[in-house]
This record gives structure tokens, C-alpha cells and sequence, in this order.
């Protein structure tokens, strides 16, 4: 039998567009009251205005600790308390390493790694207050690193890592950590790409193939949410059919 979402209360991080908007739907179908956060504020009420239940809509940078704790305060004054928390912003700025740009580095670096580890902090110890969830949106690029992707790859692989000493540190506490790996995703992501030869590269292998979108990512986050206390869905990759690596 799964577990009920009903009542329970969610924080997810990059919820303006893609995976995170499909993720905060997916979970308010499914009854949780929900805290939706992003840069993207006048996103957020309109997101907010599509959902079935409850949604609380938060501006927030994860890369500002502030902002971070800020964002975790209001949740828990507002729904009085935290049981999941969804770690999806990101950002991707492929390009090779030879003449990069390093502030778009830093950025990813910030974003994706840092900010994740901030919100998590912020939120830990709601969590095992509770004994909840953390959901951390990693890539398929957290296993396997290319060429044009190396930065992008190595905060997604340091996600990886983190959520794993993470998941040491707290399953004993009955604080579960899975980690969603998704492929080609029909997202904003690469269109905030500023290298003209990835960003082809991109745009050609979404033409080829079957790509997924963002509810077919959020479907896996409300499976392994919905399993029983005792079941610990630690790791979903995900790709498209058609993707070879």
C-alpha cells in the first residue's frame, strides 16, 4: 500500500518552469500543501492559480543563504512544518573548457551545488523533525561526463555525492534521500545556453529523438514519495527511449 501525500507539505526549488512547475502540480494533485520557490515570482501566482490544492509561491535565489532560510521559514510559519523537500533549480551552461567563460562556472557551481546543499541545511532539521524526504534532481550527466560538459557534470556528480553522504547521515532517523537522474528533458534549461555550437548541439539532438517532458520526471518524484516508510527509493534514472548515453 503507498503512502497517502495528503496534508503533507512540500518545498520545491526551482519551481517557475519545467520539472519543478510539473513537480509542484504533480504533488498538489496528489493532496500535499505546497511552497513553490523561484526567481521567477510573477511565475509562481500563475502557477499557484493552476494548482488543485494549497500553494504557497516564494521568491527565492538558492544561491543566497538568506534567501534560503527565508524561504524555509515561511514555509514552515505558514504550513507549520516540513515533510519533503524538492531540490530542482539549476542551470546549464555547456561549453568547452579552453577560453570558458569561468563566471558561468561559478554560477552552475552556485546554483546547482551550493544552492542545493544551502536548502538542504535550511530544511534538515524540519525533516527529521518529521521524518520526511529529499528529493535532489540531479542529471544523467551526474554519471556520465562528456566533453563540452565537464563543469555542468561535476556539480551534478557533487549532488550525487552530497545526497549520498546525506542519505548515511539521516536514513537511521527515518529521513529518506532519493535522487531523480533525468536525460533529454523538453525544458527551458537549454535554452539558456550561451555557447552557439552546444547550443546547436542541443537543439539537434532534441530534434532526434523522443524527448521527455517535465511531468514524465515528476511522475517518478510521486512514486518514490508515495512508497511505504520502510521502502527507501534511493536513485531513478530516467532517459528518453531514444537516448544512447
Amino acid at each position: 500500500m503507498s503512502n497517502t501525500l495528503d496534508g503533507k507539505v512540500v518545498l520545491i526549488t526551482g519551481a517557475s518552469s519545467g520539472i519543478g512547475e510539473a513537480t509542484a502540480l504533480a504533488l498538489s494533485a496528489e493532496g500535499a500543501r505546497v511552497a513553490a520557490g523561484a526567481r521567477r515570482s510573477e511565475r509562481l501566482e500563475a502557477l499557484a492559480g493552476k494548482a488543485p490544492g494549497e500553494m504557497l509561491a516564494l521568491d527565492l535565489d538558492v544561491t543566497d543563504q538568506e534567501s534560503v532560510r527565508a524561504a524555509v521559514g515561511r514555509t514552515v510559519e505558514r504550513f507549520g512544518g516540513l515533510d519533503i523537500l524538492v531540490n530542482n533549480a539549476g542551470v546549464m551552461l555547456p561549453g568547452p573548457i579552453a577560453g570558458a567563460d569561468v563566471s558561468e562556472w561559478t554560477r552552475m557551481v552556485e546554483t546547482n551545488l551550493l544552492g542545493s546543499m544551502y536548502t538542504v541545511h535550511a530544511a534538515l532539521p524540519y525533516l527529521l523533525e518529521r521524518k520526511g524526504a529529499v528529493v535532489q534532481v540531479s542529471s544523467t550527466s551526474g554519471r556520465i561526463a562528456s566533453a563540452g560538459n565537464g563543469v555542468y557534470a561535476a556539480t551534478k556528480f557533487g549532488v550525487t555525492a552530497f545526497s549520498e553522504a546525506l542519505r548515511q547521515e539521516v536514513t537511521a532517523q527515518g529521513v529518506r534521500v532519493v535522487v531523480v537522474e533525468p536525460g533529454f528533458v523538453a525544458t527551458e534549461l537549454t535554452g539558456h545556453i550561451t555557447d552557439p555550437t552546444m547550443r546547436d548541439t542541443a537543439r539537434r539532438l532534441a530534434a532526434s529523438m523522443r524527448t521527455l517532458q517535465p511531468g514524465d520526471i515528476a511522475d517518478a518524484v510521486v512514486y518514490a514519495l508515495t512508497q511505504p516508510e520502510h521502502v527507501a527509493v534511493n536513485e531513478i534514472l530516467i532517459r528518453p527511449t531514444d537516448q544512447t548515453q
